[in-house]
């Protein structure tokens, strides 16, 4: 009873993440300058993990773990985020990356030898086919470079939670501590990247500070230091089963707030894929395996606190 406890408050903490990644969009274009993403993104990953490195006043010791996993989650995932949005048509992107617990159960397995459960990975599908329905439309005239970036992203997100749930927090730091790190040098990789791709002029108004504030606050330091938490206790696939939430989240905030009418297959495909990332998660625990060889089955333990362990379209 108590592991089932442990294991709710997990999901529902790392159900915060994605949540807060789907008002991304609303934020992008209702708040933030035109045509600004890698600026958006250096800003939305540096100031956060300021933040969190002065909150926490820790120092690495394992400089190449945490270079490497800045690189996946952050450096190398915002760019390719926001390359695939913007030449994608058709919510494309969103949909593959909703197949992300697909990878991670395949690096799970290479890696690890920890096998994926049948039955979660039927429900990756079913998140698949409701995210698609939820920000369809017709689909014609595919960007090549635009389909690369969204497939790399995705993989790139799937290595960095399968590796963050392996390693655990890196030596020498907290869990939010490898947060801001992690957050601070993925964001000082990215920013090489503004000048190349970011050609229209910046004007900062209130509401870009507002936005800005947001996204780093709150959709950066706030919404990675959960994410990291959860991925560094539940096993990789439930908490990329989570992933869903996000580009749901985008398309109810369009609905609520930009006035974006649904039809009847896209509000049904919200709730497929809301009710996958949902049920995806239950009895995760009982039924991991593990091939001859690998590790023993994940069992949830006792949460720790966020100080003392432990991590859009629109995230």
């Amino acid at each position: 009873m108590e592991a089932t406890s442990n294991w709710v408050r997990l999901t529902a903490l790392g159900a915060i993440a994605p949540v807060v990644w789907g008002t991304t969009y609303v934020v992008t274009t209702e708040l933030l300058p035109p045509g600004r993403p890698m600026t958006a993104s250096v800003l939305r990953a540096v100031p956060a993990g300021l933040l969190l490195i002065a909150w926490t006043r820790s120092w690495p010791q394992q400089w190449g773990k945490l270079a490497l996993l800045a690189l996946l989650n952050i450096g190398a995932f915002f760019p390719l985020l926001f390359v695939a949005a913007y030449r994608l048509p058709g919510g494309l992107a969103a949909v593959v990356g909703a197949a992300q617990p697909f990878v991670v159960a395949v690096a799970a397995w290479f890696m690890h030898g920890r096998q994926t459960p049948l039955r979660q990975l039927a429900w990756t599908l079913v998140a698949v086919v409701g995210v698609g329905m939820t920000l369809g439309g017709g689909v014609t005239g595919i960007d090549p470079v635009g389909a690369v970036a969204a497939c790399a992203g995705t993989v790139s997100m799937a290595l960095g939670i399968t590796l963050t749930r392996a390693w655990g927090p890196t030596a020498g730091l907290s869990g939010l501590a490898s947060t801001g790190w992690q957050l601070l040098l993925g964001g000082i990789m990215i920013t090489p990247l503004v000048p190349l791709l970011d050609q229209q002029s910046w004007v900062l108004t209130a509401k870009g500070v507002a936005g800005y504030l947001w996204l780093s606050v709150v959709g950066g330091a706030l919404a990675y230091a959960v994410w990291f938490r959860t991925a560094r206790s539940l096993p990789p696939t439930s908490t990329s089963l989570l992933g869903p939430l996000s580009p749901i989240t985008a398309a109810a905030l369009g609905w609520l707030i930009l006035g974006q009418e649904l039809t009847v297959a896209q509000s049904a495909g919200f709730a497929l894929a809301l009710a996958a990332s949902i049920l995806g998660q239950i009895r995760g625990p009982r039924v991991s395996a593990v091939r001859p060889g690998g590790r023993r089955p994940w069992r949830p333990g006792p949460a720790r606190s966020l100080s003392a362990g432990h991590r859009t379209r629109w995230y």
